[in-house]
C-alpha cells in the first residue's frame, strides 16, 4: 500500500449540497478501488492562477489516502469524465 495525495479542483457554481456530493463520489471511488482515506482537507473556493474553461475560480479539495498501486490509474479513468471536476492530480507522498 503506498501513500498517494488526490488534489481536486471543482466547478466554482457548485453550492455547499452538491460540493459535498461531488467530493462524496471521489472518495467512494477511492474506497472501492481499495484505499483507505486518511485525511480531507477543504480549501473552499479559491482564484486559480489561469483560466480554465473560462472560470477563473474553483473549489479545492486535498484527500490523503492510501490505495495499492494499481489504484491511481483506476480512479483517474473515472475522475476524468466526472463533469464538475475542472482539474486533478493524484501523487504518491514518499512515507
Amino acid at each position: 500500500m503506498n501513500k498517494y495525495e488526490l488534489a481536486l479542483v471543482l466547478a466554482p457554481a457548485l453550492d455547499e449540497e452538491a460540493k459535498t456530493a461531488e467530493v462524496a463520489k471521489v472518495q467512494a471511488l477511492l474506497e472501492r478501488f481499495g484505499g483507505k482515506i486518511e485525511k480531507v482537507d477543504e480549501w473552499g473556493k479559491r482564484k486559480l492562477a489561469y483560466e480554465i474553461k473560462k472560470v477563473n475560480e474553483g473549489i479545492f479539495s486535498f484527500t490523503t489516502f492510501e490505495a495499492p498501486a494499481s489504484a491511481p490509474a483506476e480512479i483517474e479513468s473515472r475522475i476524468r469524465i466526472m463533469e464538475n471536476v475542472l482539474r486533478y492530480l493524484i501523487i504518491r507522498k514518499d512515507a
